[in-house]
């Protein structure tokens, strides 16, 4: 199990709606080792962008040595990202950083924007029960259909205008839904909601701060969170989100 750098081949890409991109790569032996939660970087074509972009793994299909990825632009890399066609090669490092620890216990799956992505690979591979809880700003809800083969889906909206009215954990409570594990990715304000509802409640909580990276490769400490730990690298109350996560167990991360 190690990382691979490599020149990845653009199966197809397709936009999914407003900024939100669905691309699918060829990246041979790497597609057998990625794990639900981890993340991959991609280097666009174009020197004068030298740090790649981390984006989260959606889908793994290790037959086909293939993983898809579902990203928004967010910046100029993305936004060249998402003219890219079928056939492109890209340089692609990966699989990167620690996914979720599977349980075979009953679980709450929680994805908020562009957190949702991630989970849908978790949901797949679980094989308990499961309620998914998705969150998003409104009506377009990209991906919900993909997960309804896999469980239960509730969905929140924060104007209202599919299911429940609010946020995640609303929808949770609106529904009274029960699990012995959180699995969760989102923005943070969502992952702390996260993590005190798991608190009030009781249950394990495992989060996903994917939002935070820059290089990906623990160089450039961009991406660091607060921990009740001391890190041995840089000696204080600090991790690094895509080395020392993206997942984290919610106990041990301060917001």
């Amino acid at each position: 199990m190690g990382k691979h750098n490599i020149k990845a081949e653009i199966v197809s890409q397709k936009k999914l709606s407003t900024d939100i991109f669905d691309m699918t790569l060829n990246v041979g032996d790497m597609a057998k080792e990625a794990l639900p939660g981890q993340f991959v970087s991609v280097y666009v074509n174009d020197g004068s962008k030298l740090l790649p972009r981390p984006i989260s793994i959606c889908g793994i299909d290790a037959k086909h040595k293939t993983v898809r990825i579902v990203y928004r632009i967010a910046g100029k890399g993305t936004e060249l990202l998402s003219t890219y066609e079928a056939g492109t090669r890209l340089n692609v490092l990966g699989p990167l950083g620690n996914g979720f620890n599977m349980k075979n216990e009953k679980a709450i799956l929680i994805g908020g924007g562009i957190g949702i992505p991630p989970m849908l690979e978790l949901a797949k591979q679980l094989k308990c029960e499961k309620t998914i809880v998705l969150g998003y700003r409104n009506q377009d809800t990209f991906l919900k259909e993909e997960f309804e083969a896999y469980g239960e889906v509730l969905v929140s909206t924060e104007d209202g205008s599919v299911g429940t009215k609010g946020n995640v954990i609303d929808a949770v409570r609106e529904q009274a839904r029960e699990g012995s594990v959180i699995y969760a990715c989102g923005p943070t304000p969502m992952l702390k909601g996260v993590k005190a509802y798991a608190e009030e409640m009781g249950l394990e909580a495992q989060i996903s701060l994917e939002e935070r990276m820059a290089c990906g490769i623990g160089a450039c400490l961009a991406c660091v969170c607060k921990s009740k730990e001391v890190d041995g690298h840089t000696h204080v109350r600090n991790k690094r989100v895509c080395k020392d996560g993206p997942v984290f167990d919610a106990k041990e991360v301060e917001f």
